[in-house]
């Protein structure tokens, strides 16, 4: 039986088919529109209990495990979701976990297993004004560490933020902020020594903040739901107590918590193209030419055979990892490795169910548009595949 095939899991993947049927699906294309999902769809999602999957219920998310929180995003996708839906939804997965880590809870399924058990070394402030409120719809959170000139090199983070007191007062900027138009808060990663030391923090800070300032709004070539924007920070002063965690340990908890985004971001890619496969797979029986449906050709069966091997094979080892990081293994390597097995799945398969579709899947109107117009940014959030590739080397001893 499959890792994600058990009688609990079945449940939750029907759960989670009926939100995105009822709750989604209807609206998608106006959010894709509006360039945002609306708050609302936040709250139906924490009512039901998928916004905490993953997630302790000491800090008021609703249990389960790494392997949980993925089965929920191929659902999402699988259904007619989109991976912008997921970024949008979801930013909480990479905004929240450093607090709960911090505050003695298990940190995403990557230090331990499961996060059912996980227990709070006293009253952690950070869980109570932000987790509990974010993981129950009424907050949103978002992830800065991305700079201007910083790109993926996380230990070049230019924005400082210099002790003052029982304050730190930040200044700088950062950029290809997911979430960050919407967020009433945000996960920071800050210098507290010289520009590009590497010694790096993070704060939460407020929106309404003084000097903190939502830059604008970035146009995307896809997820176009998901509004990502440019954050300032201009002698914003951020209490002590905002702080996650000690001081300049930000950069390790930085790179554990990397690993999950990772994996989501795999999965994304593996469940994009098997949603790619389903919806060129019915277009090819549905549509004839020259009198004889598409997939009666030898040559657009195989095409199909071929794109349905590659999902399946990028699934299951995508699958693989996941149980062996759930189980506690340190598999960086593997995790580089199967972000970019199933983004080059992803990138292979949507390309040829566009080119399935014809002239029809140019347009808007088609799903499988968007999914092409998604699909590109698998392959740069979370560590392009270059970085991923030079993880992998290293893993090789070279």
């Amino acid at each position: 039986m499959s890792i994600v095939d058990t009688p609990e899991r079945r449940q939750l993947r029907e759960l989670t088919r009926s939100f995105v049927t009822r709750e989604v699906l209807p609206h998608l294309a106006d959010w894709e529109r509006a360039g945002e999902v609306p708050r609302e769809l936040h709250a139906t999602a924490a009512k039901i209990g998928l916004l905490g999957i993953g997630f302790p219920e000491s800090v008021g998310g609703s249990g389960g495990d790494l392997l949980d929180s993925i089965l929920v995003t191929e659902e999402i996708i699988r259904s007619g979701g989109s991976s912008g839906l997921i970024a949008a939804l979801f930013t909480h997965g990479i905004a929240l976990p450093h607090m709960v880590a911090a505050a003695g809870g298990q940190s995403g399924g990557l230090l331990r297993g499961r996060l059912g058990g996980g227990q709070l070394r006293g009253d952690d402030d950070l869980v109570d004004r932000y987790v509990r409120p974010t993981l129950a719809g009424t907050m949103i959170g978002a992830l800065a560490i991305t700079e201007p000139d910083g790109g993926s090199d996380v230990a070049a983070i230019r924005t400082t933020a210099r002790r003052d007191g029982d304050h730190y007062v930040v200044n700088g900027s950062k950029t290809y902020i997911t979430s960050g138009v919407r967020a009433d808060f945000v996960t920071t990663a800050v210098c507290t020594d010289f520009p590009g030391s590497g010694e790096l923090s993070l704060l939460v800070i407020d929106k309404a903040t003084p000097g903190f300032t939502v830059g604008r709004r970035l146009e995307k070539l896809g997820w176009h739901c998901s509004d990502t924007a440019e954050l300032s920070f201009v002698d914003v002063r951020v209490p002590v107590t905002n702080r996650i965690g000690e001081e300049n340990t930000g950069f390790l908890a930085i790179m554990q918590h990397f690993a999950a985004e990772r994996l989501s971001l795999a999965t994304q890619a593996y469940a994009t193209a098997q949603r790619c496969v389903e919806l060129a797979t019915r277009w090819c029986r549905d549509r004839a030419t020259f009198g004889r449906p598409l997939a009666s050709r030898q040559l657009v069966r195989h095409r199909l055979a071929e794109m349905h091997t590659r999902a399946e094979a990028a699934r299951a080892y995508v699958h693989e990892v996941a149980a062996r990081v759930a189980a506690g293994e340190p598999v960086v390597t593997e995790v580089a490795m199967a972000k970019n097995v199933a983004v080059a799945a992803c990138d292979q398969v949507v390309d040829q169910a566009l080119q399935l579709h014809g002239g029809f899947g140019y347009l808007r109107d088609a799903e499988v548009e968007r999914h092409y117009r998604d699909a590109r940014i698998l392959g740069i959030g979370g560590g392009t595949t270059e970085i991923m590739n030079e993880i992998i080397a290293k893993g090789m001893g070279l």
